[in-house]
C-alpha cells in the first residue's frame, strides 16, 4: 500500500485513512457492546474502548508499515 493517499489533489499520509477506519471498527464493536450490555463485565469502560481502538488502529498500521 503507497505511504500517501491522494484526495481531491491533496496528499494525504495512508495513517489518516487507517485512522478513520480503526474509529469506525471500534465505534462499531462499542455499539455491540453496549447493545448486548457487556461493558458490567469490565472494570472500566472507557479504558477499554480507548485500548479497543489503539490495537485496532496499531494492527492496521503494521499492515501498511510492514
Amino acid at each position: 500500500m503507497p505511504r500517501e493517499i491522494a484526495f481531491h489533489g491533496i496528499y494525504m499520509p495512508t495513517m489518516t485513512l487507517m485512522f478513520l477506519i480503526a474509529a469506525a471498527l471500534a465505534w462499531a464493536v462499542d455499539r455491540f457492546l453496549a447493545g448486548f450490555d457487556l461493558y458490567r463485565f469490565f472494570w472500566h469502560p472507557a479504558l477499554l474502548r480507548l485500548s479497543l481502538f489503539a490495537c485496532l488502529f496499531g494492527a492496521l498500521a503494521l499492515s501498511v508499515y510492514r
